[in-house]
């Protein structure tokens, strides 16, 4: 087992394991597949809680306009840039530098004025940053401290602001779909990509963003659909889902 630092909730393992994959996070066929594949919901799911709590429009382009989004975990930056070309002041964070690395390149190759920064949740909120809009998507089931996280995240969520995460339920059906069939039979994602023991249940997660102060506000299931061959939401919460919390006004 990992020792948690007093700083950190980060496990080094986990940020190994990804800054491994590197340079393989745009390829929209490498082991990143399965995540491009799922972009599109992720980033409407979080534009349409982000226009319903600040009153925009989500069909114009830049609907996120004025509002500092934080990304933590941002990888290469494949939820970052979109979120960005919305209007969003995105900033995006990650523990491991090779994954910043290829982000800042990326982006600046788009075109795309994202702010990469090699660090962690907790120095950015010892630092006092503040954000309307806070993610951690795929990161929760890959920290040390479930609760000290959600902490540290619900604590640079400006009054009025939001906090979205996406994580996996820790349930048999999980472990089934996530781990063995997306890992072994189906080879989605590289083997050890997840431990099941670090998943987190709806209730557990609910009940450490209200222990930080927020109320949550929305959930929504995420599932495949193999006839479309898309993702989409759902009222099955058993594997994969994705909910929003808010602050209350100052």
């Amino acid at each position: 087992m990992v020792a948690r630092t007093a700083q950190s909730s980060v496990d080094p393992r986990e940020v190994e394991r990804f800054a491994r994959m590197a340079a393989k996070w745009w390829d929209p066929r490498g082991p990143m597949a399965p995540l491009h594949k799922l972009n599109p919901l992720r980033v409407g799911y979080i534009r349409d809680r982000a226009a319903e709590r600040f009153g925009r429009d989500v069909k114009l382009m830049g609907c996120l306009k004025g509002l500092r989004i934080l990304d933590i975990g941002c990888g290469a930056g494949i939820l970052s840039e979109p979120l960005a070309r919305l209007g969003a002041e995105l900033v995006g964070i990650d523990p491991a530098a090779e994954n910043i690395e290829v982000a800042r390149l990326h982006a600046s190759e788009s075109g795309v004025a994202v702010d990469y920064r090699a660090t962690t949740a907790e120095t950015l909120a010892e630092a006092g940053e503040r954000f309307d809009v806070v993610l951690a998507m795929e990161v929760v089931e890959h920290v040390v401290d479930v609760p000290a996280f959600v902490a540290t995240c619900a604590g640079m969520v400006k009054p009025g602001g939001l906090l979205v995460m996406a994580t996996l339920n820790r349930t048999l059906k999980s472990f089934a779909l996530a781990i063995v069939g997306a890992e072994y039979i189906l080879r989605w994602l590289p083997r050890g990509t997840h431990q099941w023991d670090k998943f987190v249940k709806p209730d557990e997660l609910e009940a450490a963003i209200e222990d930080a102060g927020l109320n949550v506000i929305g959930e929504r299931g995420v599932i495949y659909n193999p006839l479309a061959d898309r993702w989409q939401l759902s009222s099955d919460m058993d594997v994969n889902y994705m909910l929003a919390a808010a602050r209350d006004s100052a």
